[in-house]
């Protein structure tokens, strides 16, 4: 089975994000969310434009207005979106649509907060215009809490569209994850439990972990 791709979520300063970049995660997010720690409206967006080809730049939006999420991904040099409020689908395919048209490797990854009621079968309505999901820890701060989310309740998914593992994912996780044998597991989406500060990323953890995912 492929190992699944790695994603460093919540970067923020520039000196950090060049740091982590020289380890090759596959995709860096940038939250632009007004209510988050993390929040990197006001990062040059030349530090972004400037990261390697080979990086998804994921801008991460929550119940944003669509032509400032449309505006944002231009101003930045994004390549990918992470939808991470209430999204409709209908809104999700404007989006989809509105950049696909211009930059057709465009991703667009649907997050959602699971809990023990978290009902799956919404997730049809999304399957034809996420490129991917990402499955959280539902908190009513849109993720962050470095809380972990009982991962057996995954086994209730039964769609095709590929899917990130996110919420209260550190440096003890490795084994937990190798372990995963769903090849629909694309990426592992860290953030909180690898940081020194709020946006501020331990490179040492992050290289340990790395290293120990099969």
């Amino acid at each position: 089975m492929k190992r699944p791709e790695l994603k460093v979520c919540g970067m923020l300063h520039p000196k950090n994000i060049l740091e982590v970049a020289a380890l090759q995660p596959d995709y860096l997010g940038f939250i632009f969310f007004k209510g988050s720690k993390r929040y990197a409206g006001e990062l040059d967006p030349e530090v972004v434009k400037a990261l390697p080809e080979q990086i998804q730049r994921t801008g991460v939006f929550v119940n944003e207005d669509s032509e400032l999420v449309l505006e944002l991904i231009h101003k930045y040099g994004l390549n990918a979106v992470q939808l991470h409020g209430a999204e409709s689908p209908e809104y999700c395919r404007g989006i989809a649509q509105s950049i696909k048209a211009i930059q057709p490797e465009f991703k667009l990854i649907k997050s959602f907060g699971v809990n023990a009621d978290f009902d799956f079968e919404q997730l049809e309505a999304y399957q034809e215009v996420a490129d991917y999901f990402l499955f959280d820890t539902q908190t009513p701060d849109h993720g962050g809490s470095g809380k972990k989310f009982d991962w057996s309740l995954l086994d209730k998914y039964t769609l095709d569209v590929p899917y990130f593992l996110s919420g209260g994912i550190g440096p003890e996780s490795a084994e937990a994850l190798n372990a995963i044998r769903d090849p629909r597991l694309s990426a592992i989406d860290i953030n909180s439990r690898f940081e020194l500060e709020p946006g501020l990323k331990d490179a040492g953890k992050l290289i340990e972990f790395k290293n120990k995912l099969s």
